[in-house]
């Protein structure tokens, strides 16, 4: 499985932390970096029921820009996806993605449900 994350995020180092004493084993990917793939967002997506603002990391700088959220209602999900890929920090993190799995933001009761743990 692979886990987005700024390695700022204090969230991001709680499920890592939490990915840890679980034993499960992971890769990072640097979210800013390397954003998931178009495919990956659809995915998550499906995960969260279609509702699109989960996805979004809405206190980010980046989300905040009025460039971007003023232009938000009017996206197609197609085109906020395409946003998404190619601005890793307005994606909500951690981003958690495997064959079985998708979660966003880090829930213990949610990763303890989806993934098992302790």
């Amino acid at each position: 499985m692979k886990v987005y994350l700024y390695d700022k995020c204090g969230t991001c180092r709680k499920a890592l932390k939490w990915l840890d004493l679980n034993e499960l084993k992971y890769v990072k990917v640097p979210i800013r970096d390397n954003p998931p793939s178009k495919t990956a967002l659809k995915k998550m997506l499906k995960a969260k029921n279609g509702e699109l603002k989960k996805l979004f990391n809405t206190s980010s700088k980046d989300y905040r820009d009025p460039a971007v959220k003023d232009r938000l209602p009017d996206l197609s999900v197609d085109q906020a996806l395409d946003l998404l890929a190619s601005r890793g920090n307005l994606i909500k993190r951690p981003f958690l993605i495997s064959e079985e799995v998708a979660l966003v933001g880090f829930k213990e009761e949610e990763w303890t449900a989806a993934l098992g743990g302790r």
